[in-house]
């Protein structure tokens, strides 16, 4: 039976960078880490898997800043999950920002599920989420493959 839930990926990128994000057109993200916010109604443990892949067809304004960072971490929220809207919400609470207008969120009335953060505000929203850090969870050493 596969799972469903939600999820936060904490993606960071080690210098600035112009990326081309499919219909968004070429965004700047400045260095820094950024919290995305992401549901998986078809199957959490595979969507997790293939947001840690570097090597995949991008299908989502996601899979395009994951190509260019330089480390992700995959939080999980389950059984119990948080609905997604409502994540985003818990990281703008969180003391996070909009990062990109319209990013992740094309199927919702949401401004953004991709928000600049720091390790406090990570860390704020994954206490309050009750989030459990997937990485740790089916990669032992905390990385993906």
């Amino acid at each position: 039976m596969k799972r469903k839930g939600t999820y936060v990926l904490a993606i960071t990128l080690d210098s600035d960078r112009d990326i081309a994000v499919g219909a968004l057109g070429t965004l700047h993200f400045p260095a820094g880490t950024y919290c995305y916010v992401g549901s998986a109604m078809g199957g959490l443990d595979q969507r997790l898997r293939r947001h840690l892949t570097r090597d995949k067809v991008h299908r989502w304004h996601v899979d395009y800043l994951v190509a260019e960072a330089a480390d992700v971490r995959a939080y999980e929220s389950h059984p119990d999950f948080v609905p997604e809207c409502e994540l985003a919400r818990m990281a703008a609470n969180s003391g996070m920002t909009c990062a990109a207008k319209g990013f992740g969120c094309s199927d919702c009335s949401c401004a953004t599920h991709l928000f600049r953060a720091d390790p406090g505000s990570i860390a704020r929203l994954v206490d309050a989420a009750r989030l459990i850090s997937y990485n740790l969870i089916s990669f032992p050493d905390g990385k993906p493959l």
